[in-house]
């Protein structure tokens, strides 16, 4: 009787147990627009770097500080996925899952030259109208739409497209979002503002979108501290990487409106 008794409380509070982490779970998603000298109205880069098809070596993601070179080497995160071509527009897609939380960051690098593509797909994720899922050791992971935290990398593409109209907000679900390209506040106003999302780390000027903003910012994010807390996390990595004086980083990387 006392084994019968001990193994029912076993399967009853380790099935509570499961239910929390999986009610606990997160999810990011980044969309990474690959840098490309040809077809984006840039300063030009180095062309190994400034390739859109080829995200290996592209400023945005394989170089130093693109978004999968940072959270390959970010102890706290561990690469579970890596895919090619997983979507229209998208060269690769990877999975990473933080070692001590049940987050999950999906990142998705998008062709150069599909720019739009990529910031539409953001604002759609923004506004919940699109939804993605990926499978990971035979569990759904819902990200895009489903995401509480969105995020976009790359060139503002809005300062040559007239995207609107914009989508808008569909779901009852609470996003964050981070917008890293020039000048995103001027630009992405009113198309964050009816996608119903939070603008959590958005710009005031030219900047250089790089990865080490959004691992600082995640990593505040996890802890649940305050936006602007946050917004003090993002202001210090791109400080100490862009040796530039804290007080201008600050003003660059704001929260909210």
């Amino acid at each position: 009787m006392r084994l019968f008794i001990a193994i029912f409380l076993f399967l009853i509070f380790g099935f509570q147990q499961l239910s929390a982490q999986s009610g606990d779970e997160k999810t990011v998603h980044i969309i990474v627009a690959l840098c490309d000298n040809h077809s984006q109205g840039i300063a030009p880069v180095p062309a190994k770097i400034g390739n859109g098809f080829k995200p290996a070596d592209n400023l945005y993601w394989g170089a130093y500080y693109g978004v999968k070179a940072v959270f390959n080497r970010n102890s706290e995160w561990k690469l579970v996925k890596s895919e090619k071509n997983p979507d229209n527009h998208i060269l690769e897609r990877c999975v990473y899952k933080n070692t001590s939380k049940n987050v999950y960051i999906v990142a998705d690098a998008y062709v150069g030259n599909r720019i739009v593509n990529a910031v539409e797909d953001y604002l759609k994720a923004c506004a919940g109208t699109i939804n993605k899922s990926v499978i990971i050791d035979g569990k759904s992971i819902n990200f895009a739409g489903d995401s509480d935290l969105v995020a976009y990398v790359g060139h503002n593409a809005m300062i040559e497209y007239d995207m609107s109209p914009y989508p808008i907000n569909v779901s009852s679900k609470t996003r964050d979002a981070i917008t890293l390209g020039c000048y995103s506040k001027k630009y992405f106003d009113e198309a964050i503002r009816v996608s119903g999302v939070n603008p959590l780390i958005w710009t005031t000027g030219a900047m250089a979108p790089e990865a080490y903003i959004l691992e600082g910012a995640i990593k505040g994010w996890l802890k649940k501290e305050s936006d602007e807390q946050i917004r003090k996390r993002a202001a210090q990595a791109y400080c100490k990487y862009q040796k530039c004086s804290y007080s201008a980083a600050h003003n660059l990387l704001v929260t909210g409106w």
